[in-house]
C-alpha cells in the first residue's frame, strides 16, 4: 500500500515564514495522528540564517516534544538543505532528544550527490530513517552520471524521492522515471509533485502505478509557489478507489483552516507559474514576484521569457541625462489617493516657481492624467508593465515635454515602452543611493532627482495606508519607509520633505497649502 508523507508545515512556511497559530497546528496534529498518513515533516532544522523565521524553520526541541505528544504513533520528521550543512555540523544539528523524530531528509542538488551520500551515511550511523529529495526532476539528464550514480545509495538511504521541482514533468515522463530507479535503488522510491501545469495528481497517480512507495502531499496543497498535491485529494482518492477508512471530520476541520489562510497568501498555480513550469524556470523569483513585488503578469512573463531565452534584456538604452539636465525644484508624485486629490494646489505650487526651473516626476502613471496640462518636463518612470499604463494617458500630454527613465541595464522584468516613446527613453547608469529595491518605482523617482541635481524635492502622493494591512501592504510600506529614509541620510545637500498627508514616518512633512502661502 503506498504511504503517504505530509509536509504541510515545511512546505507552507515559504508562505507564512513557517510561522503557524497554536489553534491552526492543533487541528492538523489531531487530524494527522487520525488519518492514514505515515510520515508527518514538520518543518526545516536549520542554522544558517541571518534573519527572523518562524519556529517550523528551526524546530527547537521543546516543539519536537510537543508534536510528539499530539502524534504518538506518526513517523515524524525534519529537513536539512543539503547545501548548508557537513557532517561536521550534524552532531549539533541532529542533538534531539531521545525519540523526538524518527526521520531526516535532506533537500538534494544532483549535482552534490556524492557529498550528499557522505552526509547520509552518518545520519544513518546516528539512527535516523534517512531520506533523499532530490530536486529539479525534469532536468536531471543534464547530469550525465547522475542516474548511473545513484546505485551507490543503496544501504545508506531509506528513501529516495523525485522533486519535480519546476512542477513541469507529465505523467508518462514520472512512469518512467520511477521505473528507472526501482531497477537500480533497493530503498523506498517517493515523489514529490508542484502543481505549476496542473498535473501534481496526474503524475502522484502516474509514480504510483509505477511502483511509487511514498508520496508527498499537503493540505490545501500549500507549498512553495504553485503549491503541491493536497493530502485530501489523495486521501479520497485512496478511500474511493482502495477502500481505506477515513476520518473525514478531522481532515476537513484542518482544510477549513488552511483554506481560510490560502485566501490570505494565495497559493496555487497561475499564469506565471505555468510558464514558468512549461519552461522548467525557478519558482523562487516568480513566487517573488508575484506575492511581493507588485509586477503585473505580462511582466513576470516577459522576464521568464528572458530567463527561458537567457537574456538579460530584450533592449539596450541610452544612459538617461549624463549630467546635461539641473533643476532647481522637482515634484515626485506617488499612485496614492493625494496624488489626484490635491492634483489642483500641487499644479498651483510648480507654477509659483516661476522664477527657477522646475519638473516632474511621475513615480507611477496612476496619477499622470492630472497633470497632463502642465507646461514643464515631466520624467515618468518605467518598471515592468508601466508602459502599458502610461499609453493610456500619454496621448494629452505634449511629447516635446516628456522623458521615460528605466531601471539600469539589464532589467530581470525586461522592458516594455511605447512605439511613440522609445526615442525619449533612457536607462539610469546605476542606483547610488540605495543597495536595495533598485528596480522599485520610488528608488527610480529618487534617483531621477538625484541624476536632475535638484535642491529641493517634493513628493505627494505617497499617502501610506490605514488600520490593518495585508502582507503586500506591509511590504510596499518598509520599502518605500526604508527608501525615503536612505534619500534623506544620504544626499543632505537635498531639501527632501513630503507635501501631503502620509504615514511614512523618517522624512520631513510639510503642507502644499503651507507651500502656498509662503
Amino acid at each position: 500500500m503506498i504511504e503517504i508523507l505530509d509536509c504541510t508545515l515545511r512546505d507552507g512556511g515559504y508562505y507564512t515564514n513557517w510561522d503557524f497559530s497554536e489553534g491552526v497546528t492543533a487541528n492538523y496534529f489531531k487530524a494527522m495522528e487520525s488519518l492514514p498518513v505515515s510520515y508527518v515533516e514538520i518543518g526545516y532544522r536549520s542554522l544558517v540564517h541571518d534573519k527572523y523565521e518562524g519556529q517550523y524553520n528551526f524546530c527547537p526541541d521543546y516543539l519536537l516534544a510537543e508534536v510528539r505528544r499530539q502524534m504518538p504513533s506518526k513517523k515524524i520528521g525534519i529537513m536539512l538543505n543539503e547545501k548548508e550543512i557537513t557532517p561536521e555540523l550534524l552532531d549539533k544539528l541532529l542533538a534531539f532528544p531521545k525519540g523526538a523524530i524518527d526521520f531526516v531528509r535532506m533537500a538534494i542538488d544532483p549535482a552534490n550527490l556524492d557529498r550528499a551520500r557522505e552526509t547520509a551515511r552518518k545520519i544513518k550511523e546516528m539512527g535516523f530513517e534517512v531520506g533523499f529529495n532530490v530536486m529539479y526532476m525534469s532536468r536531471w539528464a543534464e547530469y550525465p552520471s547522475f542516474l548511473s550514480d545513484v546505485v551507490s545509495l543503496n544501504g545508506i538511504v531509506d528513501s529516495f524521492s523525485m522533486v519535480d521541482s519546476y512542477g513541469s514533468m507529465f505523467p508518462e515522463q514520472v512512469a518512467e522515471t520511477t521505473r528507472l530507479l526501482k531497477s537500480k535503488l533497493t530503498c523506498k522510491i517517493g515523489f514529490h509533485g508542484h502543481n505549476n501545469i496542473e498535473l501534481a495528481f496526474a503524475n502522484t497517480l502516474a509514480s504510483i502505478n509505477a511502483g511509487c512507495d511514498i508520496v508527498d502531499a499537503t493540505i490545501t496543497g500549500m507549498g512553495r509557489g504553485a503549491g503541491n498535491l493536497r493530502t485530501e485529494l489523495i486521501l479520497s482518492y485512496l478511500s474511493s478507489v482502495k477502500g481505506i477508512n477515513m476520518d473525514f471530520y478531522s481532515l476537513s476541520t484542518t482544510v477549513a483552516d488552511f483554506e481560510k489562510m490560502k485566501e490570505k497568501f494565495g497559493w496555487g498555480t497561475n499564469l506565471p507559474y505555468m510558464a514558468s513550469g512549461f519552461s522548467s524556470l525557478p519558482q523562487k523569483d516568480v513566487m517573488e514576484w508575484v506575492t511581493r513585488r507588485f509586477y503585473p503578469i505580462n511582466s513576470i512573463l516577459q522576464a521568464l521569457h528572458n530567463m527561458k531565452e537567457k537574456k538579460g534584456d530584450n533592449l539596450k538604452l541610452p544612459v538617461f541625462n549624463s549630467g546635461k539636465q539641473h533643476f532647481d525644484m522637482a515634484l515626485i508624485i506617488g499612485g496614492g489617493p493625494s496624488g489626484a486629490g490635491t492634483a489642483r494646489p500641487l499644479k498651483e505650487l510648480l507654477k509659483k516657481y516661476t522664477d527657477k526651473k522646475v519638473c516632474l516626476i511621475h513615480a507611477s502613471s496612476k496619477n499622470a492624467g492630472y497633470y497632463n496640462d502642465i507646461d514643464i518636463p515631466q520624467f515618468f518612470c518605467l518598471v515592468g508593465n508601466e508602459g502599458h499604463r502610461l499609453e493610456k494617458v500619454f496621448e494629452k500630454f505634449d511629447l516635446d515635454k516628456i522623458s521615460c527613465v528605466l531601471p539600469p541595464y539589464p532589467r530581470k522584468m525586461g522592458t516594455y515602452i511605447p512605439e511613440q516613446l522609445k526615442d525619449k527613453s533612457f536607462e539610469l547608469e546605476k542606483v547610488t543611493f540605495s543597495p536595495c529595491y533598485q528596480d522599485s518605482h520610488t528608488a527610480l523617482a529618487l534617483q531621477t532627482a538625484i541624476e536632475l541635481s535638484v535642491e529641493t524635492l517634493y513628493i505627494a502622493g505617497y499617502d501610506g495606508y490605514d488600520g490593518m494591512i495585508g502582507e503586500n501592504e506591509r511590504m510596499l510600506t518598509a520599502e518605500n519607509e526604508y527608501l525615503l529614509a536612505r534619500i534623506v541620510n544620504t544626499n543632505p545637500e537635498i531639501d527632501i520633505a513630503t507635501v501631503t498627508a502620509t504615514k511614512y514616518n523618517g522624512i520631513k512633512n510639510k503642507s502644499v497649502y503651507q507651500l502656498l502661502i509662503e
